[in-house]
């Protein structure tokens, strides 16, 4: 179920964000940035509509996911 992140305060919001960027594996190349940056950086993607917050009811959980028909058709505009 997609969660639309202008729904959530600004403490949920800010919390599903940074578990997200938290969590291992998450990659952000060579350079370092600070949780700020990348707390940032992913708010502006989900308001840009190139990521949404889904919830999976049944394992209760909640993540990001990158919207790949709209970042491919931002790239091609």
């Amino acid at each position: 179920m997609i969660v639309p992140h202008a729904e959530l305060s600004d403490d949920a919001l800010r919390g599903v964000i940074e578990s997200f960027v938290l969590r291992e594996g998450t990659n952000y190349g060579e350079r370092e940035f600070s949780l700020e940056q990348k707390v940032a950086h992913v708010l502006h993607q989900l308001e840009r509509g190139e990521a949404r917050i889904v919830f999976d009811p049944a394992s209760g959980s909640v993540d990001i996911v990158r919207d790949r028909g709209r970042s491919a058709l931002r790239r091609d505009a």
